[in-house]
């Protein structure tokens, strides 16, 4: 007897049989015991999800001598039989693939003139119509818009994006869903019992994942599993005939991780990659074992996971064990690595940083063997900015402040030496070269007020004198003033950031911009940028004249990074500082 492959033997030969598609199913029944026919359908979708089989159920229905109340095909009269015998002179099949030309189309339109000699209607299926030519589809448009009364046209496509739009207004469009996991393996049981043949459920689940979706596909896996195995089809047979990495692994990687155990993830990563598995396959099925984990700690979002009962039910187990926190930080590591890891020139040490970094979620901050750069050394800058924020204080508490680091402004610098003789984990370093101390830089942020650019002469309350200032406190208190400007000024607060306002004659001061209107913008609230300077400089007197740059004066303004590069040039200090302590470019 000849042998034939199961896509083709168990191929649905009734709307009831078809799997994953009842809505669509359903609807075509209707019409067809309505008589409400359409003259042209679509039928778009992935691949082998039955988009011509119900082409052809649907086009046998349609000529039906004898149709059945739900609108199925009879099989008994001459038009059934002469279709199931492939002898049916009504129903054209064209594969649009290989006669995709002008001419092919023009002989399909001369054929729709003839009346069908058996039965109501000329069906002509036309598979894979995308891959028609642009001046073939124009061929197409007016017989499709306007065909003869025994015409109808069913065309079936895999991406309907690249059909015109045109076409797609003439048609009922009917989107075929893909094939999901139960759907597949229900109708793979099926199969395997009429075959005889015996079966593990979580095996046939692999071959439904396998497939993704497609149940053509999903037959043809199965008629491989069954050859290799015998006829007894079992989970490790078949994840060794497919070469799929067994899902137990996945498990072991995220029990390891919450145990922090990383010698044995790296044991068990070797073993994986020495079987020929790719670390890039194994950090993508990790991200989905992880996510499915993710989807059981929730009894609502359970059901979501496409997989045998066996499988959910360990799934849930792990749930209990990890943490949420634990699960979206390691979602979120190996996206990251998913992302890198075409870029990356070593790809094993990628992945193994990966899994390092997932094995330390749970380990605790102040764990030695973490392997973590300090916190502390990595933060300094953003300490710098966090205590350089406006604060919203009592007045008598802010007057309490000010006593307070004045009484201690003497002792301060004997308690840093002594927590810096401590420190001997530390990287230590002379600071003296750089030009002024992170200590004294400190204090100044500390003694000066915080206020947000004001709004009004009312939100001034800050004791104003006639002290003196240098060009360093200058821009000290600038910079300070546009990091505090509030958002509706952001853009010109990220001009005034590279201006350089300078002291002409004490304490008068001029800023140089480049144009008049920055110079008008500017002018609009300079009261209030010179009522922030005395406050924050203390000092009555001072006065601000914004002068437009003259064409010669006018040089490229440097960005913040190019500024820190040019400073690391004339000052060395400044770059081992920034190399020895790993610290981060605000």
């Amino acid at each position: 007897m000849e042998y034939i492959v199961s896509a083709r033997k168990y191929r649905p030969m009734t709307f009831d049989t078809v799997v994953g598609q009842e809505a669509l199913t359903t609807t075509l029944k209707n019409a067809v015991k309505s008589g409400k026919l359409a003259h042209a359908y679509l039928f778009c979708g992935p691949r082998g999800v039955g988009k011509t089989t119900c082409a052809r159920i649907f086009a046998k229905a349609i000529n039906c001598q004898n149709p059945t109340e739900e609108g199925e095909a009879c099989n008994e009269c001459e038009s059934c039989q002469s279709f199931n015998e492939q002898r049916s002179l009504n129903i054209f099949e064209l594969d649009a693939a290989s006669n995709n030309s002008v001419e092919h189309i023009k002989t399909l339109m001369e054929q729709t003139r003839i009346p069908p000699q058996l039965g109501r209607y000329k069906v002509f299926i036309i598979d894979e119509v995308h891959m028609l030519s642009t001046a073939a589809f124009n061929a197409f448009l007016k017989t499709l818009e306007e065909p003869p009364a025994h015409v109808i046209f069913i065309l079936a496509t895999t991406e309907k994006h690249k059909i015109l739009p045109t076409i797609l207004s003439r048609c009922q469009i009917y989107d075929f869903e893909r094939m999901t996991i139960r759907n597949t393996v229900d109708h793979l049981k099926h199969v395997a019992e009429q075959e005889g043949i015996t079966y593990e459920e979580q095996a046939l689940a692999v071959i439904a994942e396998k497939a993704d979706g497609g149940m053509r596909d999903a037959l043809s896996i199965f008629d491989q599993a069954a050859s290799f195995c015998q006829g007894n089809i079992t989970y490790e047979k078949v994840i060794e005939d497919l070469n799929v990495l067994d899902s137990e692994n996945y498990f072991q990687i995220v029990d390891l991780s919450i145990n922090n155990k990383v010698s044995d993830i790296m044991v068990l990563l070797n073993n994986i990659i020495n079987k020929g598995f790719d670390g890039g396959l194994l950090i993508q099925g990790l991200a989905k074992h992880v996510r499915n984990v993710m989807m059981a700690k929730d009894p609502q979002t359970l059901p979501l996971l496409e997989v045998s009962d066996q499988q959910r039910q360990r799934y849930a187990e792990q749930a209990k064990k990890c943490d949420t926190r634990f699960l979206y930080q390691a979602l979120r590591l190996m996206n990251q690595c998913d992302i890198n890891y075409r870029q990356s020139s070593n790809k094993r040490l990628l992945v193994e940083l990966t899994l390092i970094e997932v094995a330390q979620i749970t380990q605790p901050d102040d764990d030695a063997s973490a392997g973590r750069r300090p916190k502390r050394l990595k933060s300094l800058f953003k300490q710098l900015i966090q205590q350089s924020q406006p604060k919203k204080v009592a007045p008598q508490v802010a007057q309490a402040k000010t006593v307070a680091s004045t009484e201690t402004s003497h002792t301060s610098q004997t308690i840093k030496t002594s927590q810096t003789s401590q420190a001997t984990t530390a990287p230590t370093m002379k600071l003296g070269n750089i030009g002024f101390s992170w200590g004294s830089l400190l204090q100044k942020n500390k003694n000066s007020k915080m206020n947000i650019l004001p709004g009004t002469d009312s939100t001034i309350r800050a004791e104003q004198t006639d002290a003196t200032f240098t060009q360093e406190d200058l821009e000290l208190q600038w910079m300070s003033m546009c990091n505090r400007m509030p958002q509706e000024f952001s853009g010109i607060a990220t001009r005034m950031k590279n201006m350089n306002p300078v002291i002409t004659e004490f304490p008068q001061l001029q800023v140089t911009v480049d144009n008049t209107l920055i110079q008008q913008q500017m002018e609009e609230f300079k009261g209030r940028i010179v009522k922030t300077l005395i406050t924050n400089l203390h000092n009555t007197g001072i006065t601000l004249e914004i002068k437009v740059a003259e064409q010669t004066e006018r040089v490229r303004l440097l960005t913040r990074r190019e500024q820190f590069e040019a400073l690391c040039k004339e000052n060395p200090a400044v770059e081992k500082l920034w190399q020895d302590f790993e610290l981060e470019l605000a």
